[in-house]
């Protein structure tokens, strides 16, 4: 009588377990985690004279992510936008956005959407993570079904991961990237971690 429930208990388990990442797939290198480290491997889809990266921080100094070589003879000093990519929060230092030069004015990029055109056509592995991040997908280091890869010459293959609920669920997702357009394909794969406490307050802040 006890067969049945104990089965169903470890079938999800077991399904989970049969989840793994092909052979020609390689791990994204943890350092790839952190967004703020891909922006200086982007290769604007257009020709601009400079560019920089910018959180809404009211110090000019901290504010300031990544900025491409500056001519000597150019300066930008522009207020932040209202809104921007990648918002985790309201107020000071919660979202991101692209200030750049282009014959000698200042053009932003303060959408997810915006920040697709500017990268344009997919060059690299974190261009291409940057890309699945404005469809809400992300790095996970800890596990390859979250955190694995594959550049061919027409698409970029990788295992990403999304997360929700409280207590956490993070779900693995097949992405596919069109290198030349940019365009994105997702497919789930399923639940490979399920937390046990559900933290509120950091749930709050991350809204």
């Amino acid at each position: 009588m006890k067969i049945i429930p104990i089965i169903s208990f470890l079938l999800p388990g077991l399904l989970l377990s049969q989840n793994t990442v092909p052979s020609d797939f390689k791990k994204i290198p943890e350092i790839l985690d952190n967004i703020e480290l891909l922006y200086p491997f982007i290769v604007p889809d257009k020709e601009y004279a400079y560019w920089r990266v910018l959180t809404n921080d009211p110090d000019p100094d901290k504010a300031i992510i990544y900025e491409s070589q500056m001519p000597d003879f150019m300066t930008i000093n522009e207020p932040f936008p209202e809104k921007g990519f990648f918002q985790k929060c309201l107020g000071e230092k919660c979202f991101s956005y692209i200030l750049a030069c282009k014959k000698e004015r200042s053009v932003y990029f303060t959408s997810e959407q915006q920040l697709k055109d500017f990268i344009g056509s997919v060059d690299n592995l974190p261009e291409a993570i940057l890309l699945a991040k404005t469809y809400g997908f992300s790095v996970d280091s800890t596990d390859k079904l979250s955190s694995s890869y594959k550049i061919e010459d027409k698409h970029i293959a990788l295992y990403l991961s999304k997360t929700k609920g409280c207590p956490e669920i993070k779900e693995s997702y097949i992405i596919k990237i069109n290198r030349k357009s940019g365009k994105l394909e997702s497919k789930n794969n399923g639940i490979y971690f399920k937390g046990e406490n559900c933290d509120t307050s950091a749930q709050s802040l991350s809204k």
